[in-house]
C-alpha cells in the first residue's frame, strides 16, 4: 500500500539557493538592501533606543566579516568553513556578528547564554568551534571553560572576541567596559579595520553547506549539533512568506533568545526579510516586556506559552498601555485554549470595543529550521488549539508503526514525519543518530504524535497520549533528561537516576523531576532523612546546570528505577507515579526558584 502523504493547501513556491547573507542583504540598487529601502529601520536596542537601518546593518556586517579575516588574532580561526561559537544574551550586536560571520563564510554554533562552563565546553568541543564571541558578562564562564579544557590564559584570550555593552559603534551611548574585558579583542576592534566588498557566496549546490549549529536532543539522548544549511533557512523565509501574515509593517518585539532556532530564524531572519523592524529586548522580563510594548508601539510578538501566563496574571499589564499588541504567535511548547481565552479576555477588557487581540501558534523543531506548521490569524479563534496548516513545499505523513509501513487513517493519530527542504542536513558527527531520525528517502521522524482534522488543520497530542519524545520543555527551553541523569549519576550518594517532566498548569510549563536510588538506602530510611537528602540533591544540581535545567519538580528517592529488559528507562511508569504523587499533594512544583 502506498503511503498516505499530505501536502499544503497553499501552492508550491519558488525558492532561492544562495547564502543566508545574500538572501537577506543583497543590494539591488543604491538604496536597496534585501529588496527594501536601506533607510528603513531594521533593529532597535530597547534599552537605549539606538537604531540601525538596513543599510547600516549591511555595512557593519561586511565590516565585521573583514575584521575577522584581517585581525591577527582572529585571522587563523576565521577561514571559510570554520566554526565560531556565539555565547551572549540578545543584543544589538547579534545581527551584526551573526550576519558578519555568515558573510565571512563561517559556521555559527549558538550557545545558551545561561550555560555553565561545563555545558559550554561540551558544545565548544562537539561543534569543533575555534573562536568564541561573548558578552562581557560571559567572559568568566568562557575563561573557566578554556581552563577546564587545558588551555593557558594567553591561549584562551586569543580565542575570544568580546561584544561590549558600549554602543558607540552603532551611534548609541557609551558604556564603560568591565575591567576584565580590557584584555580582549572587541567588536569595535574588528569593525574599525575596513569592509569586505561582498559576502562569501553559497550559490546552487553550495547552499547545502551548514551555516548554523543549534543543539537539540532530538527525540532522545544528549544534545546534538543540528546541521542547519543556508538552503534550510532561505527556503523557510520563502515558504513562511507565502503564509498569511499580520497586516502592515508593524514593529515586532524580539525577546525570544537568539541562540534558539526559534529566535534566530523567526526573529533575526524572517522580519528582516519582510522589512519589519525588530525591537531587541535582552531577555524576557514581565515589566520590561510591557514597558517596551508601550514605548515602541509594538504590534506583533513571537512568544512562548509562559509569556501568556504573564499577560493573564501579572500586575504590569495594568501599569502600561499595551493596546497596540494585537498579534501574537506562540511556539516551542503546546498552547492551551483556556490560557488563550484568559489572555484575550483580560487584554480586550482594557481596549475599545471591536479591538483586535489574536493569538495563534505554530509548530516546528530545531531539526526543521524550525517551522513546519502555522495557524493563520484568520482561523486562530475557531481552531484554537491547532498548530494550523502544513507550510508550502513540505510533505507530511502520520505514521503508526516504527518502520513507516502503516499510516494513520483519516482523523486518527500518528507520528509526524516531515519531508522537505527545511529538514536538517543531519546531526553533526553522529551518523547513527541521523540514521535513526531521517529515513533513507528523507523523511524526518519528529517523535511527536499528531492528527489532522477534516479541514486540514493539525493538532499535537498530549505527551501522555503517546509522544515518543523524552524532552522536557521548560518555558520554551528543551531539557534533555539523559543529560540531567548523567550529571545525577556523578553524585557520590546516587546509584541510579531517571528524570521526567511534571506539569505546572499554573505556569503553563513542564518542570524537571528526578527519581533517584540512594547508594546506601539505610541512610534515607526515615522520612526526615529522606526529605533532607532530596532537597540536598536539588541544591546540588543548581551548581551543575543552567537555571532552566534546575530540578524545579523536585527529587524523590525510590528503591529502583523502572526499566525494560533492554535497560531503557520506563518513563511512562514514572509519569504515572508522578500523577499519583501530584494527586496526593506530595509534589510541590516551583516554576520559579
Amino acid at each position: 500500500m502506498s503511503p498516505r502523504i499530505y501536502t499544503s493547501h497553499l501552492p508550491h513556491l519558488p525558492v532561492d539557493h544562495c547564502s543566508v547573507f545574500t538572501k537577506l542583504l543583497a543590494s539591488r540598487g543604491p538604496d536597496d538592501v534585501g529588496g527594501h529601502p536601506g533607510s528603513w529601520t531594521a533593529f532597535v536596542d530597547a534599552g537605549s533606543g539606538t537604531a540601525l537601518t538596513r543599510a547600516q546593518v549591511r555595512k557593519l556586517a561586511l565590516s565585521f566579516a573583514y575584521g575577522l579575516r584581517d585581525h591577527p588574532s582572529t585571522r587563523p580561526l576565521s577561514k571559510r568553513g570554520d566554526t565560531v561559537l556565539l555565547f551572549s544574551p540578545n543584543s544589538l550586536a547579534w545581527p551584526i556578528v551573526l550576519y558578519g560571520c555568515v558573510a565571512a563564510g563561517l559556521r555559527c554554533t549558538l550557545a545558551n547564554s545561561a550555560y555553565t562552563s561545563h555545558e559550554l565546553g561540551y558544545q565548544y568541543k562537539d561543534s569543533g568551534a575555534q573562536l568564541v564571541l561573548t558578552s562581557e558578562e560571559g567572559i568568566s564562564v568562557v575563561m573557566q571553560m578554556f581552563a577546564e579544557l587545558g588551555l593557558s590564559k594567553a591561549e584562551a584570550e586569543n580565542k575570544i572576541v568580546v561584544l561590549r555593552n558600549d554602543l558607540r559603534w552603532a551611534g548609541g551611548p557609551p558604556v564603560a567596559p568591565r575591567r576584565e574585558a580590557a584584555a580582549f579583542c572587541s567588536l569595535e576592534d574588528l569593525l574599525s579595520r575596513g569592509a569586505s566588498e561582498k559576502e562569501e557566496l553559497f550559490d546552487g549546490k553550495l547552499s547545502h553547506e551548514t551555516v548554523y549549529l543549534c543543539y537539540s536532543s532530538g527525540t532522545t539522548g544528549n544534545p546534538k549539533g543540528v546541521e542547519t544549511t543556508h538552503n534550510n533557512i532561505t527556503t523557510l523565509m520563502d515558504i513562511i512568506t507565502g503564509y498569511p501574515q499580520p497586516p502592515g509593517d508593524i514593529p515586532m518585539l524580539g525577546m525570544l533568545p537568539f541562540y534558539h532556532i526559534y529566535g534566530v530564524s523567526n526573529v533575526l531572519h524572517h522580519p528582516f526579510y519582510l522589512g519589519v523592524p525588530v525591537v531587541i529586548q535582552t531577555r524576557f522580563d514581565p515589566v520590561q516586556f510591557c514597558a517596551n510594548i508601550e514605548k515602541y508601539r509594538i504590534g506583533f510578538a513571537y512568544i512562548v506559552p509562559p509569556v501568556l501566563v504573564v499577560l493573564a496574571r501579572h500586575p504590569a499589564v495594568d501599569s502600561y498601555d499595551i493596546s497596540t499588541l494585537e498579534y501574537m504567535l506562540s511556539g516551542a511548547a503546546p498552547l492551551g485554549a483556556d490560557l488563550v481565552t484568559l489572555v484575550q479576555k483580560r487584554l480586550l477588557s482594557k481596549r475599545k470595543p471591536g479591538s483586535t487581540c489574536l493569538i495563534t501558534q505554530g509548530y516546528g523543531l530545531t531539526e526543521t529550521s524550525p517551522s513546519t506548521h502555522m495557524l493563520d490569524f484568520t482561523s486562530c479563534e475557531r481552531k484554537v488549539g491547532s498548530i494550523g496548516f502544513l507550510l508550502p513545499n513540505l510533505k507530511l505523513r502520520l505514521v503508526v508503526d516504527d518502520d513507516g509501513l502503516v499510516d494513520a487513517e483519516e482523523g486518527q493519530p500518528g507520528e509526524l514525519w516531515v519531508h522537505g527542504a527545511t529538514v536538517m542536513k543531519g546531526y553533526l558527527n553522529n551518523s547513527s543518530a541521523t540514521k535513526n531520525a531521517i529515513t533513507p528517502d528523507g523523511w524526518f521522524k519528529t517523535g511527536d504524535i499528531g492528527r489532522r482534522d477534516k479541514d486540514g488543520y493539525y493538532y499535537i497530542a498530549n505527551l501522555d497520549s503517546g509522544s515518543k519524545k523524552e524532552l522536557i520543555k521548560y518555558k520554551g527551553f528543551q531539557v534533555p533528561p539523559a543529560e540531567l541523569e548523567a550529571i545525577l549519576l556523578t553524585h557520590p550518594d546516587i546509584a541510579d537516576a531517571a528524570v521526567i517532566g511534571v506539569d505546572d498548569a499554573q505556569e503553563a510549563t513542564e518542570l524537571p523531576r528526578a527519581y533517584v536510588v540512594h547508594a546506601n538506602p539505610s541512610k534515607v530510611k526515615d522520612a526526615k532523612a529522606k526529605a533532607a537528602f532530596e532537597q540536598s540533591v536539588v541544591k546540588w544540581m543548581e551548581t551543575k546546570v543552567a537555571k532552566h535545567k534546575f530540578l524545579r519538580g523536585g527529587v524523590n528517592v525510590i528503591e529502583v528505577v523502572p526499566k525494560s529488559a533492554a535497560g531503557k528507562i520506563l518513563r511512562r511508569h514514572l509519569r504515572d507515579l508522578a500523577k499519583t504523587e501530584m494527586a496526593k499533594g506530595e509534589i510541590k512544583v516551583k516554576a520559579r526558584l
